[in-house]
């Protein structure tokens, strides 16, 4: 079933929390959005993401103030099971080849040979900046803003970020994705998910930021 049309305010919207994923790797808070389009209150913003819900664009998840999910197969396309499932060739669309990391061995390059799973073939309209990888994302610590285990996160490799950034992250023996943020008392990298603590960097710490979120696949069995 098609999705319902928008009202002009509730495509605004809508626009507006595709930027936010686009540019941060998470969704706007109510609050953030009423600031950006001049509501008087956050409640303002709560009935116009009711009716994006009620209308098919988006998932509303209780209890996180970014619980906001794309359901536009633009953003976060799901791939059904076949014979090549993770193929997403499309006549007449760019195309990107890219490598699914799996688990990452400690010390090693993210994209060293070993941890090169496979390598999908994906629509390149599907991300805001270009992606360099995908990652196969392990737990649930970002779950509040849909990423799920098991989820292909596509990553541009860099290793700078600005605050409020999803980033994918080594610390230590460890490859994390986290919300980066850098403040006079430090690095923290924090989860998105009530059950896990925020990770705090020392100087001490083997740290480095290894990319940045562009994008998210989910496939489905």
């Amino acid at each position: 079933m098609e999705p319902s049309k928008l009202t002009a305010r509730q495509q605004q919207i809508l626009s507006l929390i595709e930027a936010a994923i686009r540019q941060t790797g998470a969704p706007p808070t109510r609050a953030e959005i009423a600031k950006e389009l001049g509501f008087k209150s956050a409640n303002a913003a709560e009935e116009h993401l009711q009716a994006l819900a009620r209308k098919g664009y988006i998932q509303l998840v209780s209890g996180t103030s970014r619980g906001i999910r794309l359901k536009n197969p633009d953003f976060a396309r799901t791939l059904e099971s076949s014979r090549t499932p993770y193929s997403l060739s499309l006549p007449g669309l760019g195309q990107l080849i890219l490598p699914l990391v799996g688990r990452v061995a400690a010390g090693s390059p993210i994209l060293a040979q070993e941890h090169i799973e496979q390598s999908y073939t994906v629509q390149d309209a599907l991300f805001s900046q270009t992606p360099d990888y995908l990652l196969k994302v392990r737990g649930l610590s970002m779950r509040d803003i849909g990423i799920l285990d098991g989820d292909l996160l596509a990553v541009k490799s860099t290793s700078d970020a600005r605050n409020g950034q999803i980033v994918v992250a080594r610390l230590g023996e460890e490859v994390t994705v986290k919300r980066f943020e850098k403040n006079v008392s430090g690095i923290h990298l924090h989860p998105e998910n009530s059950d896990f603590s925020t990770i705090h960097v020392s100087p001490s710490d083997n740290f480095q930021i290894e990319g940045l979120a562009v994008g998210l696949i989910r496939h489905q069995i």
